[in-house]
């Protein structure tokens, strides 16, 4: 099996446009936003967009395509109407991902807001009930692993069981891990025995089936320090070992590894390249 890496990728001139850029940096696959990650509102996804990434998917090779949802998205939030706006968001993101051909959106697991993750872990898995009812089943959640900033949740890996029991285990709640948020959540993965405790853990809890992506991002922040700061491969307090481990282990080989490093239009394809060389 051919390892798929690749980045985060701008998408200035077309969605499309991304696909390209990867293939120039030697991306074999690539996630997107398919909206503005700051804005609600979102440009409908016409025919000719999806033709056009279609088009790019072939001529480029990359038929891995992975999408990122806004950073405005907390379906554990306690506010009504925002609760409803962010699950509505979700939902649209899903629906646009059907529609180009992606089959997994992204999604951080969203903030209790002093609540309590209790209460947000129940009212993260009831939204997600709503989302996947009311969105096509070609497209898939992605709950990305967090750094457990603030009241963040998703910094445990029983955050997610918790979501996909709730859900009956649906098999369109699936996992993203990032390295850089696992490491400031406390699960070393800096030397070979501690990494393989935590994809154990991992496996034990969620499952590996359930992993359909991996962000590989250094950590400017020591471990368990609950910071989301990215930082280059290599160049953080992770260390270049780890990422050794993520490239080679075969438990991983089916997640392709998306990079979301610091200064992307530069470093991107450098990053990139140190990934390959492990």
């Amino acid at each position: 099996m051919k390892r798929l890496m690749g980045a985060h990728m701008p998408t200035s001139g077309g969605l499309h446009k991304a696909l390209y850029s990867g293939k120039e940096i030697g991306c074999t696959a690539v996630q997107i936003f398919t909206s503005s990650p700051q804005q609600w509102s979102a440009k409908q996804i016409t025919d000719e967009m999806a033709k056009q990434v279609e088009k790019a998917k072939k001529e480029t090779g990359i038929s891995m395509l992975i999408s990122h949802d806004s950073y405005l998205i907390n379906p554990a939030t306690p506010d009504p109407t925002n609760l409803k706006r962010r699950i509505s968001g979700l939902t649209g993101e899903l629906h646009r991902c059907a529609l180009l051909g992606i089959p997994f959106a992204v999604s951080h697991m969203g903030s209790h807001l002093g609540e309590g993750e209790d209460v947000g872990l129940k009212r993260l898995a009831e939204s997600a009930k709503i989302v996947l009812d009311q969105s096509p089943k070609e497209a898939s959640i992605a709950m990305e692993t967090t750094a457990g900033q603030g009241t963040n949740l998703g910094y445990k890996f029983e955050h997610l069981a918790h979501v996909i029991e709730k859900n009956k285990g649906n098999k369109r709640l699936v996992v993203c891990l990032d390295s850089c948020h696992i490491f400031a959540s406390g699960y070393d993965v800096r030397d070979e025995k501690s990494f393989d405790k935590t994809i154990k853990e991992f496996d034990k809890i969620v499952g590996l089936d359930r992993l359909v992506a991996i962000h590989v991002n250094d950590s400017k922040f020591p471990l368990g320090s609950r910071k989301d700061r990215h930082e280059h491969i290599g160049k953080g307090e992770i260390g270049l070992e780890a990422f050794r481990f993520f490239v080679n282990d075969k438990r991983l080989q089916h997640a392709p590894l998306i990079l979301e490093t610091p200064d992307a239009e530069k470093m991107h394809k450098v990053n990139l390249d140190i990934l390959k060389s492990l």
